[in-house]
């Protein structure tokens, strides 16, 4: 699913290339795909697109007074449309403008799960989905984190991957901040001290720069196993610190890549759900 770094680096180039368009319809090719009934989608027509804008992992096309709030799901993408086909490959919804290409929100595979919000601009940050998300990753601070830590004791990998309690993040930044920080993916984050949750915070903002960077100079947007990693998408290659190998435990949706010297004391993390450390 795409993170933050390439989900603001898109609506960076949606609202470079479509800022200032007018809206003249929107076509939900899919009749799941929107997700609400009112206000009806007709309230932007003849309006400007003002930007797009991003609140975790959702795109918002801000019309004034309607905003579009789009999540992509995993295999979602919004896309240039110059075709405009009347049927187009994995078409979920168009926005179509009146001079110009229209963007067109696809998604692969079978699921089709990438939705449409239409909702007033002026509460949109209060109203579903986006109500549901907890602070940007990049808002906390050693503070904030620690009390967020504290409140909700689980495993720092779960936790960072948890849009309702820290947005924006997934499973490469996930893999790459506990890197970073030197910290057990697997580690209690109610006991990690303030040291290891200073590192965490300084690892969020390097990882997101990091890949904010590489986002920015690209013309479309990756997958984030496209993103260059230290550890993620990098299993059983040697870990760019200490030359160890990295390692990983694999559940049914994701993986879990990490370096045993940098992050576990050279402990090697059992691969299966309990993940207790191998004797």
């Amino acid at each position: 699913m795409p993170e933050l770094p390439e989900v603001q680096a898109h609506a960076e180039r949606l609202t470079e290339q479509f800022g200032g368009r007018v809206l003249v319809r929107f076509e939900p090719l899919r009749f799941t795909v929107l997700k609400t009934a009112m206000p009806t989608p007709s309230l932007a027509y003849g309006l400007p697109l003002q930007r797009v804008g991003r609140r975790g992992k959702y795109l918002l096309l801000s019309f004034e007074p309607i905003t579009f709030v789009v999540h992509l799901m995993q295999g979602g993408r919004l896309l240039v449309d110059d075709k405009q086909s009347p049927k187009p490959r994995n078409g979920q919804a168009r926005f179509v403008f009146d001079d110009g290409p229209a963007l067109l929100l696809t998604e692969a595979g079978t699921e089709r799960r990438a939705g449409v919000w239409c909702v007033p601009t002026t509460t949109a940050l209060d109203d579903a989905p986006l109500n549901r998300l907890g602070p940007e990753a990049l808002l906390f601070d050693a503070t904030t984190l620690a009390a967020a830590f504290a409140e909700h004791p689980m495993r720092l990998h779960g936790f960072l991957r948890d849009q309702h309690l820290i947005a924006g993040l997934g499973r490469m930044l996930a893999n790459e901040v506990c890197h970073r920080a030197r910290v057990s993916p697997f580690a209690n984050t109610a006991k990690l001290g303030p040291d290891s949750v200073a590192a965490v915070v300084h690892a969020i903002r390097a990882a997101v720069d990091n890949g904010l960077a590489h986002e920015r100079t690209r013309t479309d947007m990756s997958s984030s196993k496209d993103r260059p990693g230290r550890v993620h998408g990098r299993i059983g290659e040697a870990c760019p610190e200490c030359g160890a190998t990295i390692a990983s435990v694999t559940y049914n949706n994701y993986t879990v890549a990490y370096c045993p010297t940098c992050q576990t004391g050279g402990k090697v993390l059992a691969d299966n759900t309990t993940s207790k450390f191998l004797k």
